[in-house]
């Protein structure tokens, strides 16, 4: 007996990621890429971090945004041609339609297939984003237009530049939809936060708990790395034991006093 396969629109799709909001975005984008990759550990997260990416821009500008998702497949030739990048929506020209459906708080995140052999978009596509309120955009691939991008006040992360356009070696066949970025599952909604040494994902529905972990472990670190500064040795301080911790919260209230810096030994 054989039965008839569901229809496509009976197959089960995942609920969508909890709205992370603006308020809570800020708060994360103050937080260091070690923070959240420590505390997303303890929470059973390996690896977050989007590997081998830098950040093509000059300024370095500590971000967190929700992810708008771009999936990249092999180009065919009948398909990706220039006359297909026409200027109303098409099915045969995506990132179009993404990027005018970018909306404030979104980061940009391009599944390429770590293939950099071909740019993933370049500055005029770029530069709408950011005017239609992006926070920065992300692949696993490469960008064109590096010199026009490096001067943007805006945080762009890739593995490199190269000219050739897109159409040469990449197709773009969906727009929010769950991806992979640099080896890591991003999904849409997810945060994607950045500053000085990573881009970090945390899953949406961890952002307001990684929000209030951080700020602690933060500012706990700083106080660790003050008394490390001043020569302590690490045995009891860091991580930091409940004495230490104590006496975080001691110094805390008798309002941050300086803990000054020690000679490095063997200095003169």
């Amino acid at each position: 007996m054989t039965t008839t396969p569901p229809p496509l629109s009976a197959i089960p799709q995942r609920a969508p990621a909890p709205y992370v909001s603006d308020a809570v975005l800020d708060r994360l984008a103050k937080a260091t890429s070690g923070s959240l990759t420590t505390q997303l550990y303890i929470k059973g997260f390996r690896q977050p971090v989007l590997h081998g990416l830098t950040p093509l821009n000059k300024k370095i500008k500590p971000f967190a945004g929700r992810a708008y998702t771009m999936r990249f497949i092999p180009a065919r030739e009948d398909v990706d041609v220039y006359g297909n990048l026409t200027t109303s929506p098409s099915a045969d020209n995506l990132q179009w339609v993404g990027v005018e459906q970018i909306e404030p708080g979104h980061v940009l995140v391009i599944d390429s297939n770590k293939d950099g052999r071909a740019a993933s978009m370049g500055n005029m596509l770029i530069t709408r984003m950011m005017m239609r309120g992006a926070r920065g955009v992300i692949t696993d691939g490469t960008f064109r237009d590096g010199t026009e991008l490096s001067q943007m006040d805006f945080p762009i992360w890739c593995t490199g530049v190269t000219a050739t356009t897109r159409l040469s070696y990449h197709h773009v066949a969906d727009l929010q939809v769950p991806i992979g970025c640099a080896g890591v599952a991003v999904y849409p909604g997810d945060v994607i936060h950045g500053d000085g040494d990573n881009i970090t994902v945390i899953p949406a529905h961890l952002a307001e708990e990684m929000a209030d972990l951080c700020e602690k472990r933060d500012d706990i670190e700083a106080y660790l790395a003050l008394r490390v500064q001043a020569g302590e040795a690490l045995w009891g301080l860091y991580p930091p034991s409940d004495a230490t911790r104590a006496q975080h919260k001691q110094w805390v209230a008798d309002g941050r006093p300086p803990i000054a810096p020690a000679k490095p030994a063997g200095s003169r």
